[in-house]
């Protein structure tokens, strides 16, 4: 169905509503954190760096204990996370860049999340990281929903924690960072930069605009989608500086090299970024009628330093098919009753849950499902669910899982492998000489679970 005849719809269902239901219709906030991996959080893994306002969060609401990201990298999954698609149907399947910067702009026709809730009487903001198309493109966020936007659109300008700008509504606003570019020809085209005079930190920019924002009046619901780029390290900056925060004084006693000081206290400094917003919403009263998810795009990053990750008991990272790059944290505080839901859940769900909670149509067509019922205090019962992503960079591959059972194929090489999560959730051991059948019809669901894309094509080598 077109975008067109959905905003003609969500148009009428706002239409038909009136003043005093749309007062009363949930606030949603959408929090993101950039290669945050689920065993880097202490609800999940009790062993990480300590993370008071996230296990508070963890407590007061609803923890998922089995929830994946869009795919174990940026753009696509950020655009399943928009989209309620997964890769094998999204039109951004993969990190491509544009000239003269930026990634694959979503398309005009392309439904978002923050279409839908606009044209139901939302008030649409986004805040930190896009990655979905830069400023005059169709990706741009106000041509894809967000009533306004503030932070980097292009996720290579992102790196740099320190940046020599940010934009809002499309305009530059420098600011006080002394940066050194990367040169033509390097990985980012001359684009990633690192900071030479670190003065204002991009991450305390968001949190500073989201309280901002939060404490408006607004006259409608609202919707923010606030994306933090911590603990995403900066690839173009020297290797003792890639991972960057505006102070380690927390940590200037632990026996640590400087790298791990920097991702400890970009950790610590996100736990006070939630304790903050969320003491702003219950002092504002709205704490009982905005849902807050929490969340990441995808598991670590490849080089987080081992002392925080050598007893990780998932395998892989970031752009990995394993549990450790596709499996994300998901809490959602505020509006809900408390307790754990263990029902599998994922990025594409997001938007047709958020139809559910404003009581709108969802789109028909997509690939996820509403676990609404779940933050309501009822069963979310999905059953086995069947999943699928497929990645395209540094040796692509895809995956599906089906109940516990995932299957990898590696398209350079043909190479196929399976494994059982229930037995074998460490995915140590590959079960394909074992169950040749399953095996064999897993990897034809590979084959029928996508659309053939003009831009992300597979192909051997």
């Amino acid at each position: 169905m077109s975008k067109i005849h959905w905003f003609f719809l969500a148009l009428l269902a706002s239409l038909s509503l009136s003043i005093s239901s749309l007062e009363t219709r949930p606030n949603i906030i959408l929090i993101q954190m950039d290669d945050l991996g689920v065993e880097e959080t202490q609800p999940y893994n009790p062993g990480a760096l300590p993370s008071p306002n996230l296990n508070r969060m963890a407590a007061e609401g609803l923890k998922f204990s089995r929830y994946y990201c869009g795919v174990s990298v940026c753009a696509p999954s950020r655009a399943s996370l928009m989209t309620g698609l997964h890769t094998g149907h999204t039109q951004i399947r993969g990190n491509i860049q544009m000239q003269p910067h930026g990634q694959l702009p979503l398309a005009d026709e392309q439904v978002t999340v923050a279409e839908l809730l606009k044209k139901a009487g939302y008030h649409t903001a986004l805040i930190g990281k896009w990655g979905l198309g830069i400023e005059n493109s169709s990706g741009e966020p106000t041509r894809q929903g967000f009533d306004q936007y503030y932070g980097y659109l292009d996720q290579i300008l992102a790196h740099n924690a320190f940046p020599a700008y940010l934009l809002r509504n499309g305009v530059k606003e420098p600011l006080k960072n002394e940066v050194t570019w990367d040169k033509p020809g390097s990985y980012s085209n001359g684009l990633g930069s690192y900071a030479t005079r670190k003065k204002q930190y991009a991450n305390d920019l968001f949190y500073q605009e989201s309280l901002q924002f939060l404490g408006k009046k607004h006259q409608k619901p609202f919707f923010l989608y606030l994306n933090f780029t911590m603990p995403h390290n900066n690839g173009e900056a020297p290797v003792a500086d890639r991972f960057e925060s505006p102070s380690i004084k927390a940590y200037a006693k632990e026996n640590w090299t400087d790298t791990e000081k920097h991702y400890a206290a970009s950790l610590r400094r996100m736990d006070d970024y939630l304790g903050g917003i969320m003491a702003t919403l219950r002092k504002k009263g709205l704490d009982k009628n905005t849902y807050v998810f929490f969340l990441s795009d995808n598991g670590s990053t490849e080089d987080i330093p081992e002392r925080f990750s050598k007893h990780f008991a998932y395998r892989g990272s970031k752009r990995s098919p394993f549990e450790g790059g596709l499996r994300s944290p998901l809490l959602v505080w505020g509006a809900v009753k408390p307790g754990t839901c263990e029902g599998a859940a994922v990025h594409w769900d997001f938007l047709p849950t958020a139809c559910e909670l404003v009581n709108i149509a969802t789109p028909s067509g997509l690939d996820g499902i509403s676990y609404a019922a779940a933050l309501k205090g009822q069963k979310f019962q999905p059953g086995e669910r069947t999943f699928y992503w497929e990645f395209h960079e540094r040796g692509p591959w895809r995956a599906m899982l089906k109940g516990d059972w995932k299957i990898v194929e590696w398209m350079n090489t043909g190479q196929v492998d399976l494994y059982n999560l229930a037995k074998d959730p460490s995915e140590k051991q590959s079960a394909h000489a074992e169950e040749p059948a399953r095996t064999a019809a897993m990897k034809q669901a590979l084959q029928a679970a996508r659309t053939p894309s003009e831009v992300f094509k597979f192909g051997r080598k």
